[in-house]
């Protein structure tokens, strides 16, 4: 074989930095042994991967062609590591999900999966709609839960979970006690909204078609908490997931305000980058997100 593992380790490291010094950190490795690494992979098959942009290596058109298989080979080999080490092929899992999946749904998905595995390690990131698919067409993330709709050529978006948003107010606002909310109750409501680029914010908006021009968006904030606690202060009016509400809604800390004649119905989407490598991990995490859904 003309290649080692490590040699392969360090192109997608700088394929990621696009920077040696960078690169090798996060390899432990020094600078110049990652240069020389790289340099060896290139000559040794009389290729150029990288452009040399200044002091930035940008992956070519060659290099984008390698990368999604050597990220498959590294992680079949990561994988067979586990599997000598544990016994087991299930092994570390690196999953990203938005705000409103994360904190309510993949946490328990997460502690099934782990006890299925014995052993088995799950990194949760938690970030908007757009952060996450990012970092799964990037390659660092293995798995992607997100409530917003996406189109993106390199992944594979497949509807997973039935969701509904929901308006809400504190009790005392002067809209609880509404049977039914109108265009014009919408319109003059100040809201407390998620931020532009979460799935949220994405079915709020589509919810709101032909008024959104004419809302009063009082605050943007980034945590589904944070905006249930200025509502409950009445601050203004929200906009959330039925699963982020249950709790708040059977306390009476929060009151729902039905406006029917809007379609506040959304999906929840499993992302995956179509090139990378489906690993026993993977699957199994699949598995368990599918039965969470029946």
């Amino acid at each position: 074989m003309r290649y080692s593992l490590r040699q392969l380790e360090v192109f997608l490291a700088v394929a990621h930095f696009e920077n040696i010094t960078r690169a090798a950190e996060s390899l432990a490795m020094s600078q110049s042994a990652a240069s020389s690494s790289l340099k060896e992979l290139e000559q040794q098959f009389d290729i150029q991967l990288f452009d040399r942009v200044g002091k930035r290596l940008q992956l070519n058109e060659q290099g984008s062609l390698f990368r999604p298989k050597v990220e498959a080979l590294l992680a079949q080999a990561n994988e067979l590591e586990e599997a000598f080490q544990q016994h087991t092929a299930i092994g570390h899992l690196k999953v990203g999900a938005t705000l409103t999946i994360g904190n309510y749904l993949a946490v328990e998905i997460m502690a099934r999966y782990m006890a299925k595995q014995p052993g088995a390690k799950v990194e949760l990131e938690v970030a908007n709609t757009e952060a996450i698919a990012r970092k799964v067409a990037n390659f660092e993330l293995d798995i992607g839960l997100i409530e917003g709709e996406l189109q993106h050529p390199d992944l594979e978006v497949v509807p997973w979970w039935e969701d509904d948003l929901v308006v809400f107010c504190a009790p005392g606002h002067p809209l609880a006690g509404k049977a039914k909310l109108s265009d014009d109750d919408l319109v003059a409501a100040d809201w407390i909204v998620r931020e532009s680029g979460s799935g949220t914010r994405q079915g709020f908006d589509r919810a709101m078609h032909g008024l959104l021009p004419d809302l009063q968006l009082k605050l943007e904030l980034q945590h589904t908490e944070a905006i249930k606690r200025a509502v409950e202060a009445e601050l203004g009016v929200g906009c959330l997931s039925t699963i982020a509400l249950k709790d708040a809604f059977k306390r009476g800390s929060l009151i729902p305000l039905p406006a029917p004649h809007r379609d506040w119905h959304r999906q929840f989407y499993i992302i995956l980058q179509r090139q990378k490598y489906r690993s026993a991990g993977i699957e199994q995490w699949l598995s368990l997100c599918w039965d969470s859904a029946k």
